[in-house]
């Protein structure tokens, strides 16, 4: 009796798949060498897009930086410092119950912060006609305090090119963030910051005057609102010394009025010695 012949489709499945192997491989590849060379400014427009098309996350856990959506972000946290040894290990100390209550300090101070940067954001968000203005807001926690950014971003200054005063959009953010800092009771420190310029700065009047002017603008805001002039700890002009991205001084994100809600060591009681 005679065997059938099975049939083959063609023998060259294998050819098939093997193929499109190498076509994957060579796209990575080429993803590769297109990624090698980065253009900041290329990148925050893709990254941008991305937001556009996928969305944003809604939760933000309060730890390290808090990145509002908008904003180009950061390669590394600012508050990543490691955790001392004594802090970390298990085994009873003498003094033990004195680093019990700066625990204690400190987690009381974190939960204020939280609450406070919760707080900042339903002020903005029961605010609909400005609330395209929250893209210039970020809230980031640091060593010094809870930091509220008020920066630009490009086509979209929050002040006039070179002028000393905040538009009237970025004054009615600032009379909105009025409430809630001052329900906080931390004294604020205000700081203006300029982006680096190739341009030569006008004569007698700098970036130092402008960011001083600045910070003092919204200063006078704050109080006009009815924030006392006692919870104002400072007012500073950094000029362009301490750029919120330093691997590019001139983007616009730099120009920006920083209120920080101080962290600071609780009272000595009365009946403790040194």
């Amino acid at each position: 009796m005679a065997r059938r012949k099975e049939a083959h489709g063609g023998g060259h499945g294998w050819f098939v798949t093997f193929a499109d192997l190498m076509g994957l491989l060579v796209a990575f590849f080429v993803m590769l060498v297109a990624f090698s060379t980065q253009d900041q400014v290329k990148l925050q427009i893709v990254a941008g897009s991305m937001r556009d098309a996928f969305g944003v996350q809604d939760r933000i856990r309060y730890s390290g930086v808090i990145e509002i959506p908008g904003l180009p972000t950061r390669p590394k946290l600012k508050n990543a410092a490691p955790i001392p040894p004594e802090e970390a290990s298990a085994t009873p100390t003498p003094d033990e119950h004195g680093w019990q209550q700066n625990f204690g300090a400190k987690f009381e101070n974190d939960r204020a912060f939280a609450l406070a940067a919760a707080s900042l954001r339903q002020a903005m968000q029961d605010m609909p006609d400005i609330t395209d203005l929250s893209k210039h807001l970020m809230i980031e926690e640091t060593k010094q305090g809870l930091n509220i950014e008020i920066v630009d971003q490009d086509g979209r200054s929050m002040f006039a090119e070179g002028s000393k005063e905040p538009n009237e959009r970025t004054r009615l953010m600032i009379q909105r963030l009025a409430a809630p800092l001052k329900a906080t009771n931390f004294r604020l420190s205000i700081s203006g910051h300029t982006s680096a310029t190739r341009l030569p700065p006008r004569s007698g009047y700098g970036p130092w005057e402008l960011s001083a002017d600045r910070a003092n603008a919204v200063r006078r805001t704050l109080e006009a609102e009815g924030m006392p002039a006692a919870q104002i700890y400072m007012v500073a002009g950094r000029a362009d010394t301490q750029p919120l991205f330093p691997d590019d001084p001139y983007i616009a994100a730099n120009r920006r009025v920083t209120i920080t809600l101080m962290r600071e060591e609780p009272p000595v009681p009365p009946n403790v010695k040194p």
